[in-house]
């Protein structure tokens, strides 16, 4: 059976409404989806690291009641786990407050071995940061090398514009070896300046890759490939919290590419009916997580999805 391998930080989410906190999840931009895709049956590997510490103890204990493997997660002596400080709006979006500290030993991991239609999930800083390069770019080099699908999403956050031109030699060879790209256009307007789809896609995405999902919130989801441009609407939805919705939207499309069989030969290729089945799937994910304060779809949620074969 095809997996997925997911490589990023994990962190702890506090989330604070009207003030006050409200809940404390593990979260992670990659890591959200990744443990959607394993409440699914789905197997995955999770690369990534944590600190030897109680919110260290708190995400491998997550983890494995999840059913995932923490085997690929370096549990550091030195430094802290990350937390987050999330402050919801009355929609349920946040604005963050990151505590970092970590040691200069990082990811000191074996990697999972990779094979043909696999897919290999990666973004955020943690794609971008020069400590961190030389790692990440090595699994992405045997994603390329073993033909495994590469799924980027950028997730670049407001923190890190003041760096966009210094980062753009390392978010062009993320987006060479991306065989599909999606972010939100907060991100692409972060990194470029530009907040018309058509525009970052033609400027900016479709020389690299091919293949583009851009979000926008509760607005409309846009598709772009080589002979498809569409645009989805997307159903109203009172949210809890908005902080898992994109991550789980890469789960749902990352389930769809598995559920109808979409291998590493067929990307060129994929037909509309097709896209209208797998981005359903996200919006479905997506959907689910802004119904709670959790970061990742709900195991009863989990448990009404078709098996994958």
């Amino acid at each position: 059976m095809r997996k997925v391998i997911g490589i990023g930080e994990t962190i702890l989410d506090i989330i604070f409404r009207n003030g006050q906190p409200t809940a404390a999840v593990p979260g992670g931009s990659v890591f959200n989806g990744i443990v959607s895709l394993a409440r699914t049956g789905v197997p995955v590997s999770f690369i990534s690291e944590t600190g030897n510490d109680q919110v260290g103890n708190t995400i491998l204990q997550f983890m494995q009641d999840s059913g995932m493997s923490t085997e690929y997660v370096n549990v550091f002596p030195d430094g802290k786990s990350p937390v987050s400080l999330a402050y919801l709006n009355e929609h349920g979006d946040a604005e963050y407050i990151f505590y970092k500290d970590y040691p200069k030993q990082r990811l000191d991991v074996v990697f999972p071995k990779l094979e043909e239609d696999d897919i290999v999930v990666f973004g955020s800083y943690f794609a971008l940061n020069p400590v961190l390069r030389d790692k990440v770019q090595d699994l992405l080099e045997q994603a390329r090398e073993k033909k495994a699908i590469v799924y980027y999403d950028p997730n670049f956050r407001s923190s890190h514009k003041d760096e966009a031109i210094k980062l753009t030699s390392t978010i062009i060879e993320n987006l060479e070896y991306a065989d599909i790209v999606r972010g939100s256009i907060e991100d692409f307007f972060y990194m470029y300046n530009q907040k018309e789809v058509d525009k970052v896609y033609k400027d900016k995405i479709r020389f690299y890759c091919s293949n583009f999902l851009c979000t926008a919130g509760a607005k409309e989801i846009s598709l772009r490939t080589k002979s498809i441009t569409k645009e989805y609407a997307i159903p109203p939805l009172e949210a809890v919290s908005t902080i898992g919705a994109g991550d789980n939207f890469n789960a749902g499309i990352i389930y769809g590419l598995l559920k109808y069989n979409v291998r590493h030969c067929d990307l060129g290729q994929i037909d509309e009916a097709t896209w209208d089945k797998i981005i359903r799937c996200g919006i479905e994910f997506s959907a689910d997580v802004c119904r709670s304060f959790n970061n990742s779809i709900s195991p009863e949620f989990a448990r009404q999805l078709p098996p994958i074969n």
